[in-house]
């Protein structure tokens, strides 16, 4: 049934830059619906797998696909919206005239992506900003619109990279809470952060990399009882503590 295929599917995907093994023989399933945790220190190999399932490298050996398919953005059935932890907008732009170019851009009409805008900049405390140029907001200020704007077609898979890297806490709770209502409405989100109080919030399962493989993969619960209940916040220290400490005693 189609129903049942997951969304996202990774099976034995391997990349090598020149002589350089970046991800390892990976394979997990992301299902339709929930908030999956795609963890693991800079250098994981989790922005390698993410550019290759969203088809901008292609993978050394494996396969990577979205709804079943190798991703083609022409023919794909699933909508997808893509936070980068690198942004980037047009900072000399009004904000309401760059929310409503990407939500033209996603297939709104200008008045539905105009009032969407302007719902979400309300939600987000930002309504006063919306005919300020981009660059005269604070860096999270910024990152809210870039939210915005991966959000405002309402994607059904959301891939948000560190989404509230740099938020003070109210903003990371606003931030979570908006996750939620997409989550709840329907929507798979992969969420991709080094805080693991906001996994053990947010997240259903979870695929743990270290290296380019992965370490844990498997519900919150079934993780935590592989290595002793310990909270996630351990588990990972745990997993790149050892690392750490061999490089200790090597040194």
């Amino acid at each position: 049934m189609q129903s049942q295929t997951p969304i996202i599917t990774v099976d034995h995907f391997k990349m090598k830059f020149g002589a350089t093994e970046v991800v390892k023989d990976l394979s997990f399933e992301v299902r339709r619906g929930e908030v999956f945790g795609f963890l693991g220190s800079n250098g994981s190999g989790k922005t390698t797998t993410i550019r290759a399932l969203l088809g901008l490298y292609t993978p050394t050996s494996g396969s990577l696909l979205i709804n079943g398919r190798p991703f083609d953005p022409q023919s794909t059935r699933v909508t997808i919206g893509y936070l980068p932890e690198e942004r980037g907008l047009y900072k000399k732009e009004k904000v309401i005239d760059i929310m409503r170019y990407f939500g033209e851009l996603k297939g709104l009409t200008g008045a539905e992506a105009r009032e969407r805008s302007i719902a979400y900049l309300e939600r987000v405390g930002l309504s006063e900003y919306q005919d300020a140029r981009l660059e005269k907001l604070s860096g999270g200020q910024q990152q809210k619109i870039q939210l915005g704007v991966t959000i405002i077609n309402q994607p059904s898979l959301l891939i948000l990279d560190e989404p509230t890297k740099g938020f003070d806490p109210v903003n990371r709770r606003l931030l979570m809470d908006i996750i939620e209502e997409h989550q709840k409405a329907g929507a798979t989100v992969v969420f991709i952060t080094h805080q693991m109080d906001e996994v053990e919030r947010l997240c259903d399962r979870i695929v743990l990399l270290k290296d380019g493989a992965a370490r844990a993969y498997g519900t919150v619960k079934d993780v935590r009882k592989q290595f002793g209940n310990k909270n996630l916040e351990d588990i990972f220290i745990t997993v790149y503590g050892a690392e750490n400490e061999r490089g200790a005693h090597h040194a």
